[in-house]
């Protein structure tokens, strides 16, 4: 039997992020992590897209931290 991926990646905890009405611009917010449990550690690199509603907004923004 082949293992096809049967477990999609996850966030690796539940994570809600509050905004104060105080933040600088370029402040980071909050830092997310996914894990899957198919793959080992050193298996396929994760990417993050905001939605396409989100991507003209100016407000908000991803950046990888070293790969993670």
């Amino acid at each position: 039997i082949l293992d096809v991926n049967d477990n999609p990646p996850e966030l690796a905890t539940p994570y809600e992020a509050a905004v104060c009405e105080d933040a600088k611009p370029g402040q980071l917010i909050q830092t997310i992590s996914v894990v899957d449990r198919d793959e080992p550690q050193s298996g396929h690199r994760f990417y993050f897209t905001l939605a396409p509603e989100a991507t003209n907004n100016h407000h908000f923004s991803l950046l990888d931290i070293q790969g993670k």
